[in-house]
């Protein structure tokens, strides 16, 4: 199924309300949108299969950064519009949606997947094709190298980057003696590697990994492998069947005594923590690369952003209490059009031609301070990786509700670089 979203002509008033929110320096700035052809971006959307969850919050998310960016001006004074293709969640699937988005709708560059196996399977067409692909996951494969110069995730940070910056307090106020429990595919085995060697380098032992497929419906056959001399159980858990796994590890607890818990939130994404059954949630912990709840510190950037995308400060839809949005990660999909923006406007980007001038001019970016195109933080970006760092959360459920209670620095999560992409050729 394919959607396509034009761009339009903005009315004085949304362009002067454009501008009050920062988002263009004058209200007479954007163009006749008649005399240009609109720029065309490819979406890589999971709309069906095991990411179809965030699929739906990452469509949301992009209409919404569609919409203010060509409210703004749109990108060198065109439109944008934007075609979106189901991958199915599925990499096979995935390197044909990128041959179609690139060959048959004639899109400037692909940007959006976010589930590492559907990547790890799509970027190497998307090389051959020579088109740029602007990953919104959180793999190590783009820093690691094992992609091409043509793949680069300047939207949200990697794994290897979360974990590391994150180790030091969970090993400093939880716990020790750790047991993983992780989806069984690329994703969890970064989770497996970094974390493992974080919680070594910072004085503690991984005593058990549980590797469970991504594609489980049940989980209390791997619950009883959990050793009982854990200390912290970390659990990390993705697709449909999240809200499952949450309820059968705290009905393997019961009321007794159990470890203190650490989990990304990637377990509880678009799933109410104030939901019967997780009760015995109140008081763990949970990493979240944006707080679904808005925090006392929200800035007014975050403030306008939960408005475009429409979700309430406990990070539901504002049209539905129950709709629970993806909130951890979508924010990756709004930066990543914002960085668009920001290289297609210093490549001067006229048409497919210029693909190489736009990866050239994202390579060059570095400071990304934080504003309504950052929403999540201030960032840096790393041009010879093709990976940007930013600031991680800790967060405690506390009455049902996510409360932030650490931030990591920058510098917590950098590391030092396995490639160097603008060595290669194009």
């Amino acid at each position: 199924m394919t959607t396509n979203l034009t761009g339009f002509a903005p009315s004085r008033r949304s362009l002067l309300k454009a501008a009050g929110a920062g988002l263009v320096t004058s209200a007479f700035a954007a163009p006749v949108w008649a005399q240009s052809a609109p720029i065309k971006l490819g979406f890589q959307l999971h709309r069906t299969g095991i990411g179809a969850a965030y699929g739906r919050w990452y469509e949301r998310t992009a209409q919404a950064a569609l919409k203010a960016v060509n409210e703004a001006g749109g990108i060198n004074g065109r439109p944008v519009e934007i075609v979106f293709e189901d991958d199915g969640t599925d990499p096979k699937r995935g390197a044909e949606v990128v041959e179609k988005l690139t060959s048959q709708h004639g899109c400037d560059l692909i940007f959006g997947p976010l589930f590492s196996h559907v990547v790890i399977g799509s970027a190497p067409r998307a090389g051959e094709l020579k088109v740029p692909y602007l990953v919104c996951s959180e793999g190590y494969h783009v820093a690691s190298g094992m992609l091409n110069r043509w793949t680069m995730q300047p939207g949200i940070t990697d794994v290897r980057a979360q974990v590391s910056s994150m180790a030091p307090w969970v090993l400093g106020n939880l716990g020790k003696k750790v047991t993983m429990v992780f989806p069984d595919y690329a994703f969890g085995h970064d989770h497996r590697d970094f974390f493992t060697a974080a919680v070594q380098a910072n004085g503690g032992e991984v005593i058990a990994q549980i590797a469970i497929p991504p594609t489980e419906t049940s989980f209390t056959r791997y619950l009883p492998q959990i050793p009982a001399d854990t200390e912290v159980l970390y659990h990390v858990m993705v697709g449909p069947a999240v809200l499952t796994f949450v309820k059968e590890l705290g009905e393997f607890y019961g009321s007794g005594t159990r470890p203190e818990i650490f989990g990304f939130i990637d377990s509880l994404e678009a799933v109410d923590t104030a939901s019967p059954g997780l009760e015995f949630l109140e008081g763990t912990h949970f990493w979240e690369g944006h707080c679904r709840v808005k925090q006392a510190d929200a800035s007014e950037a975050e403030t306008a952003y939960r408005a475009a995308v429409g979700v309430d400060d406990n990070g539901a839809s504002t049209s539905d209490a129950k709709d629970v949005a993806t909130y951890a990660h979508m924010f990756s999909v709004w930066e990543t059009l914002h960085v668009i923006k920001a290289g297609m406007e210093a490549a001067g980007y006229q048409g497919t031609g210029d693909r190489q001038k736009f990866v050239e001019a994202v390579e060059a970016m570095t400071d990304m301070p934080a504003s309504l195109a950052h929403v999540q933080g201030d960032k840096k970006f790393n041009g010879k990786t093709h990976q940007v760092f930013g600031h991680q959360f800790i967060s405690k459920i506390e009455g049902g509700k996510l409360t932030k209670v650490h931030t990591t620095s920058l510098e917590d999560g950098m590391y030092e670089d396995a490639v160097d992409y603008t060595a290669q050729s194009f």
